[in-house]
Order: C-alpha cells, then structure tokens, then sequence
C-alpha cells in the first residue's frame, strides 16, 4: 500500500506537468503533494514530508489568487478584419482545432467580434454572427492559461454586454470534440439536434 501511495503520487505530479489549465494544474499538484506527505510519514522520510508540505502551501497560496471574486473582466469588440485577430486565430489555431477541428479564421462583415479581457490581458475571443434575436456562434476560445471557465461565464452573463447590445436572446452553435461539447453542457447549453442551444436570460 504505501509503494502504491508513492507511485499514484509520482503519476499525479506527472500528469500536473502535462495539464493545459493553470488551475487544473495547482489542484492536481496540491493533491500530489497531499500524496507524497502521507508516504513521507509512512515511510518516515522527513525531508519528503517537510518539502511537500511547502509545496501544499505554495499550491494553497497560488489557487487563492486563481480563484479570486475580485478580478476585472470587460469586453473588447473589434472589426471582423481586424489584423490582430487574425494574428490571435492563426497564434492559437492548432489550439482552437482541439476543440473545433473544422473551424478556419475568415472574416465576415456580418461577424460581431469580441476580446474577452481578463484584468486587461486578452484572455478570449468570441466571433458570431447575428441573425434577428439568434446569435450563431462561430468561435468561443480562451487560452489555455485562462480555461477555467470564468472567461465562458462573464461572456454569456448581462455582463458582458455582447448579446443584449445586439438584441440576441438565444444562442446557437455546432459542438466539435467532447470538450467542446463538455464545456457547452457548462455553460449551460443544450442540444437540439444537430445544434447546441442557450436560452439568454
């Protein structure tokens, strides 16, 4: 049991390595460092324990700030053809076809374009298209520093501004790979045929 205990710790550590999202990252850490204390006492190595228990309170102190209520978010629209989003598209694509490995940057004059600003770093982006009071959704990405969900959360809330300025009240889109449509199902979407609905309240 307690070589087990070591290596189920080791495999969390690895896997933390590999995560895209920061806070995904100081959960999984923080529970391998949990791991790692109990086999220090079990095996009654000291330094295992005291190094570990650093770790959990450095993790502790950094998901605090991650988790925090009180950061600025704000919306950041720009043209369809604007060169920076192009440039944010092209930087992210083999990102962005993770989750939607069909979808390809073209601009549209019809598009309602947004930058989803996190404490005023571009932590999003949002393309759309209106048509009448259904907003059909060509893009929604946030970077993996920033996919924890509170980017995905303030864009679909009164908040943002960005359906009710364009008298939206529902919103469509067409899922991709199972994250793409696990994320959906979290923000609170539901599906309806081949399509993927969110009733804006």
């Amino acid at each position: 049991m307690t070589e087990v205990i070591g290596w189920a710790a080791s495999a969390l550590v690895v896997l933390s390595l590999v995560t895209t999202s920061i806070v995904r990252l100081r959960v999984i850490g923080l529970v391998a460092a949990a791991a790692f204390i109990t086999y220090g006492v079990l095996i009654q190595a000291w330094p295992i324990v005291i190094t570990n228990l650093v770790v959990s309170l450095i993790h502790l102190w950094r998901l605090r700030g991650l988790l925090a209520v009180d950061e600025y978010f704000d919306v950041l629209p720009v043209l369809p053809t604007s060169a920076y989003l192009a440039y944010f598209c092209e930087f992210h694509r083999d990102d962005i076809r993770r989750y939607l490995p069909a979808y390809e940057y073209v601009p549209d004059d019809r598009q309602v374009a947004v930058f989803v600003l996190r404490n005023l770093i571009p932590a999003g982006v949002f393309i759309g298209i209106p048509r009448g009071e259904v907003m059909d959704v060509s893009l929604d990405y946030a970077i993996p520093r920033y996919r924890d969900f509170k980017v995905g959360r303030f864009l679909y809330s009164a908040a943002s501004g960005v359906f009710a300025d364009a008298g939206v009240r529902r919103v469509e889109t067409r899922a991709g790979t199972a994250d793409h449509r696990a994320y959906l199902r979290r923000m609170g979407f539901v599906r309806s045929g081949d399509r993927w609905v969110l009733e804006l309240a």
